[in-house]
C-alpha cells in the first residue's frame, strides 16, 4: 500500500540547522502524487518543499528555506522512505544545496508520534 505524506509531521536533527531552541518540525501534505511541506524551527525561520512522490513513495523535491541568520538557502532533495515498526517513516534524504554555499549530503528525518 502506498505511503499517505498527508498529515505527517517529520522532524531533523541535522546540526546546521538545529539550535538550542530546537530543531526544524515539517508538516506535509499530499495531493495525488504531489507533495508538499512546509517547515521551520531551530535556526530555520521558514522553509517549503514541494515535489513528486514515485511509484516506490520517495520522493524527488525542491526546497527553500530562510535561516535566522537571513541567509537563504536552496536545493533539491531525493527522500527515500523507511517504514519503522511502529508504523511511522524515516526519510533518508540525500540532498544538493545551490548557490553561494553549494554542498551535498546525506539527512535522515524522523516521523513525529501523531
Amino acid at each position: 500500500m502506498p505511503i499517505d505524506y498527508e498529515g505527517r509531521r517529520f522532524r531533523s536533527s541535522a546540526a546546521e540547522t538545529a539550535s538550542a531552541g530546537g530543531v526544524p518540525v515539517g508538516r506535509y501534505h499530499q495531493d495525488g502524487d504531489t507533495v508538499w511541506a512546509d517547515f521551520d524551527g531551530g535556526q530555520v525561520v521558514r522553509g517549503y518543499l514541494v515535489g513528486r512522490r514515485s511509484d516506490d513513495d520517495s520522493l524527488d523535491l525542491a526546497y527553500c528555506q530562510v535561516l535566522a541568520d537571513a541567509t537563504v538557502v536552496s536545493g533539491r532533495v531525493r527522500s527515500t522512505p523507511e517504514l519503522l515498526p511502529d508504523g511511522r517513516v524515516r526519510l533518508r534524504e540525500e540532498w544538493e544545496r545551490y548557490g553561494p554555499h553549494a554542498s551535498q549530503g546525506v539527512s535522515v528525518i524522523e516521523e513525529l508520534p501523531s
